[in-house]
């Protein structure tokens, strides 16, 4: 039985970033107020054992920031706090977050010799355009040859990216999504723009220079990059930023910022597989579908919207859930003497 893993984090906002992207303020992202220290990461990692479950083996993660860009000298020195619980064997492995234009043949052997075992980059587009207007400092092609050098060296790539950006459109975000799958990541994220206070982007709206990246049309987005991940084998590890205090209560101002988006995405997902089952024939005024145990209610969508949407766009009186044993996603329409099912 492979044992549980659980992450302990390490936030390093800002810490090695050479540009001020105009979306970014990742002290208000990610709740920490300055760059870790060496000393903060031993006491995240004590305080991370002490809360652990017996079998428990956790990976060390530094968030934020990019890490490869710091002086090398730093690197070790944060590194270097975590490899006596690596050699203990209380840690599992380390993974950090960095840029496309900051990893050479010396730094990944760095990250090697330190028991590093995943890189995550942040390419948040491919098209030149949209990375030129956010001001990232870096090409596609920049992404392209981190990650082939990521992967060849041997460590497990996760992939960022991001929609809604300055010059870009579902179909760039697509294409985005297109040439990820042609790099073969180990898993991405998708994190939808959102306006935060006191940056360039939020000067931009506000001049109205800027056209806010809705929930509305971020959910309906990142759907569809869920259906081409998922089709190509690349699983989606995160949708959205995570809700931190400092962005609910006002700091993300605009954009498509939401504690539960992943939710959102989940039910448009069901939305799709409930619509195509009943355009196939006449559904009558009542309608039951069968979907996986625990998916009801994101089959039945928030505050039931996907029932709300059903009933007017097909004439029902009512739409009804039941569980069955079915892969996720899966969704059945219950018909007296035949049922029928779209994956």
């Amino acid at each position: 039985m492979t044992p549980r893993r659980s992450i302990i984090p390490v936030f390093v906002p800002h810490l090695g970033c050479p540009h001020q992207c105009v979306f970014c303020d990742q002290r208000r992202i990610s709740g920490a107020l300055r760059p870790a220290r060496p000393e903060d990461v031993v006491r995240a990692i004590e305080e991370g054992l002490a809360r652990l479950k017996p079998g428990t083996i956790p990976t060390l993660a530094f968030y934020g920031g990019s890490f490869t860009a710091v002086p090398l000298e730093e690197q070790k020195a944060l590194l270097g706090a975590a490899r006596p619980y690596l050699q203990a064997g209380q840690l599992r492995d380390i993974r950090l977050s960095t840029r496309p234009d900051a990893i050479n043949d010396e730094i990944l052997a760095l990250l090697q010799e330190s028991g590093v075992a995943t890189v995550e980059l942040g390419v948040q587009s491919m098209d030149g355009e949209v990375l030129r207007l956010s001001r990232r400092g870096h090409t596609p092609e920049d992404a392209e040859r981190a990650a082939r050098a990521v992967k060849d060296a041997g460590f497990e790539l996760i992939l960022q990216m991001m929609t809604g950006l300055p010059g870009d459109t579902p179909e760039k975000s697509l294409d985005t999504a297109r040439r990820f799958i042609a790099l073969r990541p180990d898993g991405v994220r998708i994190y939808p723009t959102v306006v935060i206070r006191d940056t360039p982007l939020y000067d931009a709206w506000r001049a109205g220079t800027y056209r806010e990246h809705t929930l509305s049309d971020a959910v309906a987005l990142c759907a569809a990059l869920c259906e081409l991940f998922d089709g190509a084998g690349v699983p989606v590890i995160r949708l959205g930023l995570n809700p931190t205090q400092e962005l609910s209560n006002g700091q993300a101002v605009a954009g498509a910022y939401h504690p539960a988006l992943g939710e959102l995405v989940l039910a448009r997902r069901y939305l799709a597989r409930e619509r195509a089952l009943l355009s196939e024939a006449d559904c009558g005024k009542e309608v039951l579908f069968a979907v996986k145990p625990g998916r009801v209610s994101a089959a039945a969508g928030q505050k039931r919207e996907n029932v709300t949407v059903l009933q007017r766009e097909f004439a029902l009186a009512g739409v009804k859930f039941t569980q069955r044993d079915l892969p996720d996603l899966t969704v059945e329409r219950i018909i007296p003497q035949r049922e029928v099912y779209v994956k």
